[in-house]
């Protein structure tokens, strides 16, 4: 078995005004990266639609409704100071959420180890009934979802090193005993939350928040001591990676400074876990990052060390 990457064109469809950093370059450099000959393993798959019901089991009906009826037929409509939403926005946000739950049936069905959804926008700060920080649909939230519903892993999880807190996903899965989030983050920094001591309503949230200047060392240290350790005694049945790369020292949205090789070194021991708690069942969806080339370099990184799981 090899890894899966869901890709589709409408990702980079998505329209966002001149100078916005989650731009298509960002999804055209991932693609120009995995398209090299040391990725000819991968089994490429275009990204379906999701469904109302994979959406809704994260986000509410009237939310969805009400994307649908704001967007559109032409230009872009702001939503909040860092959110526009265009014509083919849904359709963007749909497909990365359908890619990650067919991620998620692929990897039940013994067709690959794993999987990566190369898409945008990203999803991890998406409400259950707002759209906020670039993103519509929270797709790792979701695929957790479906992993439940429909492949009875009773215990799910999201892992998350995107330098900003993912509060959607947390805000998601607060009162649900058998969904885990763990995150680390720089603070302060968008959205501002993701204390360390927001630990859910079952003790299913673990937080690292770090300061500006967090280098490998610390990251690796915050991973290892804590997060690591939290997830591995969750136990879960299906692990997702929120995988954001803003943490790079290239990136001009994080403070962080990151390597490439870091990420590679939390890649491998994510999956580490997952091997030892549920057969190695895990995928990963694209988040942040908004330096191309640090962007397409990390992910082509994260993407190999998925690959030699």
């Amino acid at each position: 078995m090899t890894t899966l990457l869901f890709s589709h064109a409408a990702f980079a469809a998505h329209e966002v005004p001149a100078g916005h950093p989650e731009n298509a370059q960002r999804y055209q450099a991932v693609e120009a990266a995995l398209g090299g000959e040391d990725f000819a393993p991968l089994i490429r798959k275009p990204a379906p639609m999701a469904t109302g019901e994979q959406i809704e089991r994260i986000h509410k009906s009237s939310y969805r409704q009400a994307l649908s009826e704001v967007a559109p037929a032409k230009g872009v409509l702001r939503l909040d100071p860092d959110t526009f939403i265009g014509p083919f926005t849904i359709e963007a946000a749909s497909r990365a959420a359908g890619a990650a739950c067919a991620a998620v049936d692929a990897v039940f069905a013994g067709e690959a180890r794993n999987a990566f959804v190369s898409s945008r926008p990203p999803g991890h700060h998406a409400l259950p009934g707002r759209a906020m920080g670039f993103c519509f649909f929270n797709a790792a939230a979701i695929a957790a979802m479906h992993a439940r519903a429909v492949h009875g892993a009773r215990r799910v999880a999201v892992v998350d090193f995107d330098v900003h807190h993912g509060n959607g996903t947390e805000a998601a899965f607060w009162n649900d005993e058998n969904a885990f989030y763990a995150s680390s983050h720089e603070h302060p920094q968008f959205p501002g939350t993701g204390r360390a001591s927001d630990r859910g309503a079952f003790d299913n949230i673990a937080n690292a928040p770090l300061e500006t200047g967090t280098d490998g060392e610390g990251f690796r240290r915050a991973w290892g001591e804590s997060l690591l350790p939290a997830l591995s005694d969750f136990r879960p049945d299906f692990v997702v990676i929120s995988a954001g790369f803003d943490a790079h020292r290239g990136d001009p949205v994080g403070g962080f400074f990151l390597t490439e090789e870091d990420f590679v070194w939390v890649t491998r021991e994510i999956a580490a876990v997952a091997r030892q708690a549920c057969a190695g069942r895990l995928i990963s969806v694209l988040e942040g990052g908004y330096r191309p080339a640090a962007l397409a370099s990390s992910v082509a990184a994260h993407v190999k060390a998925l690959m030699a799981a």
